[in-house]
């Protein structure tokens, strides 16, 4: 790819992650192509369907996801599932954009998965978090409590507390 039509999809997408985090997946591409000062035959020659470019964003941002779960890992593993869980609630009460991730069909979320599962483990093995929980339970209550956090505009109060309740949850007994 050329370097300026490089620069344009870089541009276009993260116009795009802007658009669709404010106004959900329904936004226009003629707005992403506003955004990114292009013209929307330019967004259609790199992304042909919305779809196309929806799946481009949520690639990037589960790519984001998983790189923020190795940091955390790295950098505290007992506490890391948690600040992970928590993060991903308060980012889904600003942005769409989360909580699209865990529900548009994007493909695989195989590697989001493993990273949780891998926050999960770490936290286990640290005996932060009881060792009956599963990545099942573990991605329920992630998705549901995001799908909470955006669509029923959780203040960072009603946020904290039912954190504090799915948290006690996951912790290990005494």
């Amino acid at each position: 790819m050329r370097a300026d039509a490089e620069r344009n999809r870089a541009r276009i997408l993260a116009a795009a992650e802007e658009v669709f985090a404010e106004q959900g997946a329904s936004a226009s591409t003629d707005e992403v192509a506003s955004r990114a000062g292009v013209a929307i035959g330019t967004v259609f020659r790199h992304f042909p369907t919305k779809d196309d470019l929806l799946r481009a964003i949520m690639k990037n941002l589960l790519a984001r996801l998983v790189d923020e779960v190795g940091a955390l890992a790295d950098a505290d593993g007992g506490t890391a599932f948690y600040r992970f869980f928590a993060s991903l609630v308060a980012e889904a009460a600003a942005k769409r954009a989360v909580v699209e991730l865990l529900g548009f069909p994007v493909g695989s979320l195989d590697g989001f998965t493993d990273a949780v599962a891998r926050l999960l483990a770490i936290a286990q093995a640290a005996g932060t978090v009881r060792a009956d929980v599963g990545v099942p339970e573990t991605m329920a209550l992630l998705t549901s409590t995001v799908q909470g956090a955006l669509h029923g505009g959780w203040d960072s109060d009603l946020q904290q507390r039912t954190l504090d309740i799915v948290f006690a949850g996951f912790r290990p007994p005494g």
